[in-house]
């Protein structure tokens, strides 16, 4: 019990400021799962969800009792909502890696044509049925801007379960809109990891971009024999996220 008080009270002195531990932590395992997620590690999953547990507990706000700047309800519904889809991917990589008899997973692919324009569809519907709802909620303004960010990232999580490389790229227009929220609402720690992940995802872009050219321009057999795997010893987000 002393352990999990300090979790929840323990915070980092910045200047005249302070960061909150949790936050700090859950950004961390959330960078390590997106490093595993970039090399398509399985491990990037359950690394995940630990990182959504802690932050779920910051972004609640005061439900925890904590002095946490504001609360969010679309980040807080993120964390639970990757929890949610790392459990699908998590199982979903492993079969995959079972079913090839190896250290292999789900091979990384371009969504079609018709899956593209189907994420998007979603994200701008999804983000206006759950503004209202969120803001019935008291999130922190702007509200549409907290309901992007979990349509964004429901997308992006299930796209890398999927094995879609244009998940990264959803993952760009999520930390487009999240980072200022979160410096606006003085969620410091994420705003600023949020920043560093606009950059890492693009990296991961291209590392997924050029594994699926390798895909491509495989041997026939080769690519009906390993269509649906991965390279699991090579952001999650992973993502998760």
């Amino acid at each position: 019990m002393d352990i999990l008080r300090w979790l929840f009270e323990a915070q980092i002195p910045v200047g005249g400021s302070v960061l909150i531990l949790r936050e700090v932590l859950g950004n961390i395992f959330g960078l390590a799962s997106a490093l595993g997620g970039m090399r398509r590690k399985v491990w990037a999953w359950p690394v995940g969800i630990a990182g959504n547990l802690l932050l779920l507990t910051v972004f609640l706000g005061n439900v925890f009792g904590s002095a946490t700047p504001a609360t969010l309800w679309g980040q807080a519904g993120r964390q639970v909502m990757f929890i949610i889809v790392a459990v699908y991917g998590w199982q979903r990589w492993q079969q995959s890696r079972r079913a090839a008899g190896s250290s292999t997973a789900i091979a990384p692919a371009w969504a079609s044509a018709r899956t593209r324009v189907a994420l998007v569809l979603a994200l701008a519907a999804g983000t206006a049925a759950l503004t209202p709802l969120f803001d019935s909620l008291g999130s922190y303004p702007p509200v549409w801007a907290d309901a992007w960010t979990f349509m964004g990232s429901l997308l992006a999580t299930y796209g890398m379960a999927r094995g879609w490389t244009e998940f990264w790229l959803i993952w760009v227009a999520v930390d487009v809109v999240g980072v200022p929220l979160l410096f606006s609402a003085g969620y410091f720690a994420s705003a600023f990891m949020y920043l560093f992940y606009g950059f890492f995802t693009l990296a991961g872009f291209i590392v997924w971009w050029r594994a699926s050219r390798a895909q491509a321009h495989a041997e026939p057999s080769a690519v009906a024999d390993s269509a649906i795997r991965v390279e699991t010893a090579f952001p999650d987000p992973a993502v998760s996220k």
